[in-house]
């Protein structure tokens, strides 16, 4: 007996290949919520020691009688601004600042432009030496500073004095300022150095050749060429080095103690000295409120003018 077969219908060809099954992704956490943690951390890292400084700024807080806190508004501002130490704080801050920024910047172009242009044997350890000085603690450098080189009986300065038959100087009773000024100097140069030796390297030579086949000396090639190449890292230094040179401490506590008198007394010291010597604590707290107010506004300038100084170049 015959079977009968019964052809099934082709599916009709395709020529797309088959779409393979889309893979479904995990679904992922905001960014908000994986950065949040270390966020919440660090605003409460600053804002509960701002707020306990605004606290104590408002309040009678001595530490000889700490059960004793009445408040009073707006009176340790008072008595801060109008202590004794406050205008000469201000006015050697300012010094300070200034006359290292000053040194710090003048210096850093001259070296670093004659280390670039001069090519000698050992440039490279020359290098590291002068930008080993940075990486020096600062109550180190300050204690070197005081009983090696400024000590009026075994310094070095001293010796030299001594040398040529001349009276010895004490550097830090006589001129406490000016010797804290060097050693905050000698500390921040290497970093100007640092900051400014790289960017000349930076520095297109194809435009030094040319102004050389044009006749240019290298004073003119200095003047024009690069000097205006390195402001914007001039302006970097500057707001780098105003920042942190508003909190100069370790120097001032280790070699003169702000004295004599208030002769080397800054705010940061002048803040100490109330907290800690006098123990203040209020007044301390409202003097910590106007230095964060004032390192602020020149953080603000100095900001902006970095912001205008990289507008009008770019």
């Amino acid at each position: 007996m015959a079977t009968t077969t019964t052809a099934l219908p082709k599916a009709p060809a395709s020529n797309a290949s088959p779409q393979p099954a889309e893979r479904r992704r995990p679904r992922l956490a905001p960014s908000w919520f994986l950065v949040s943690p270390s966020v919440v951390l660090l605003l409460l890292w600053m804002l509960v020691p701002l707020a306990m400084t605004l606290y104590f700024s408002l309040v009678r807080y001595n530490l000889l009688y700490p059960g004793e806190k009445d408040f009073v508004g707006l009176e340790n501002f008072h008595y801060f601004l109008t202590d004794a130490g406050f205008i000469p704080g201000m006015t050697n801050t300012l010094i300070l600042v200034g006359s290292v920024l000053l040194i710090s910047v003048v210096l850093g172009v001259l070296i670093s432009a004659l280390l670039e242009a001069a090519d000698f044997a050992g440039r490279g350890i020359v290098r590291v030496l002068l930008i080993s000085p940075f990486f020096i603690m600062p109550t180190v450098s300050a204690l070197v500073w005081k009983n090696l080189i400024y000590h009026p009986v075994s310094g070095i300065l001293a010796a030299v004095w001594k040398f040529f038959g001349a009276q010895p100087v004490d550097w830090l009773a006589q001129h406490p300022l000016a010797s804290i000024v060097i050693i905050v100097s000698w500390q921040w140069l290497p970093f100007a150095i640092l900051i400014l030796m790289t960017a000349m390297q930076s520095l297109d030579q194809e435009q030094k050749e040319a102004a050389r086949l044009d006749g240019a000396g290298p004073i003119a090639i200095f003047w024009h060429l690069t000097l205006p190449h390195l402001t914007r890292p001039i302006a970097v230094v500057v707001m780098i080095e105003t920042i942190f040179l508003l909190s100069v401490f370790a120097e001032i506590f280790t070699t003169t103690s702000g004295g004599p008198g208030y002769a080397s007394t800054n705010l940061a010291y002048l803040i100490y000295n109330q907290a800690l010597l006098q123990f203040d604590v209020g007044m301390a707290s409202a003097g910590g409120l106007i230095a964060v107010v004032i390192a602020n506004i020149a953080a603000i300038i100095l900001v902006r003018m970095l912001g205008k100084n990289l507008t009008e170049k770019y």
